[in-house]
């Protein structure tokens, strides 16, 4: 049994507003934390759990087996979410549900190459069927790559100096694993950046991570395109970990909710967008003490809900 708590569990279920008969997407599955309670409460519903790795989908698959109810697992990337609910037959789902980022059991599984604390070779890839790898990044990215990626998807200060540090290190031999890495970032920061309290290379790990596997871009490609695949009435939930993912989801769901972009000069509407979406409820919502103290890693979740109007 390969373990795994899902994140924000009662919340997303209760954001989702399940209807016994209705079709919901978990277009994230992971290890099947979420679609089992999903399952649990469709009657004569149907779930379609959606991962980009593979073992996930094996796991899950087996898991909901064992719960009855109508259900399948795809072997896809949820930024693709319209061609998936064409091949499944599905015009408008009632609900969806997106965990944004890795998976616990992948930073768990120490050859994969995630964590700064198991000695891997750079790999960090969702699906391992993709050929680019943190390997190759590492060691083929011009400087000025690697500084931007540090920066945007990691916020880390020290980017520059790691950026440059990497390229030093890499010309001279490669780097080939994650505690090779470890060594450059730590000789490359100043001697008060590696006393804090957090590890020195949590930032360039998680900006690496996102980078390999096109995170961000693959979030921008489903907000773009998932609510249009709502009912009215479904419920959109998104789970970020992360301020550059979040950002994302503010953005567009804000958008969505306003409908009208015209300048506030014109006198009337020329542009005839309408919302979209309401924001249920219009914060975002975050773990509670006793999540926290079962589950440290939840600490930095935020849930995002919003429900699909009924536009004539």
């Amino acid at each position: 049994m390969i373990p795994h708590i899902p994140v924000l569990l009662r919340e997303c279920v209760d954001g989702l507003d399940i209807k016994p008969d209705g079709v919901y997407v978990d277009g994230t599955c992971g290890y099947g934390g979420h679609s089992e309670e999903i399952l649990k409460r469709l009657k004569g519903g149907r779930l379609i759990a959606i991962d980009r790795d593979p073992d996930a989908v094996g796991y899950t698959g087996e898991r909901l087996s064992r719960c009855g109810g109508s259900f399948s697992v795809a072997d896809a990337n949820f930024r693709d979410i319209s061609g998936i609910l064409d091949e499944q037959g599905v015009d408008l789902a009632d609900g969806m549900l997106f965990d944004l980022g890795a998976s616990s059991p992948q930073f768990d599984e120490g050859s994969r190459g995630f964590s700064y604390s198991r000695d891997a070779k750079l790999d960090m890839r969702m699906d391992k069927r993709q050929d680019f790898t943190a390997h190759e990044a590492v060691n083929t990215w011009p400087e000025e790559r690697l500084r931007e990626v540090f920066r945007e998807y990691g916020e880390e200060r020290h980017a520059g100096l790691i950026a440059r540090a990497i390229v030093r290190k890499r010309a001279a031999a490669p780097i080939e694993t994650t505690f090779d890495l470890n060594e450059v970032i730590f000789s490359a920061i100043p001697a008060a950046a590696r006393r804090e309290a957090q590890h020195p290379s949590k930032r360039v790990f998680q900006s690496l991570r996102v980078a390999v596997n096109d995170e961000l871009g693959a979030i921008r490609d489903m907000l773009s395109s998932a609510p249009g695949r709502l009912r009215p009435g479904g419920r959109i939930c998104v789970i970020s970990f992360q301020s550059h993912e979040d950002r994302a989801i503010k953005t567009a769901f804000a958008s969505l909710a306003k409908g009208c972009d015209c300048p506030k000069s014109l006198p009337v509407c020329v542009c005839g967008k309408v919302p979209q979406l309401r924001l249920t409820p219009k914060r975002p919502i975050y773990p509670g003490a006793e999540e926290l103290q079962g589950n440290p890693r939840a600490r930095s979740a935020k849930l995002r809900v919003a429900e699909k109007l009924a536009n004539k």
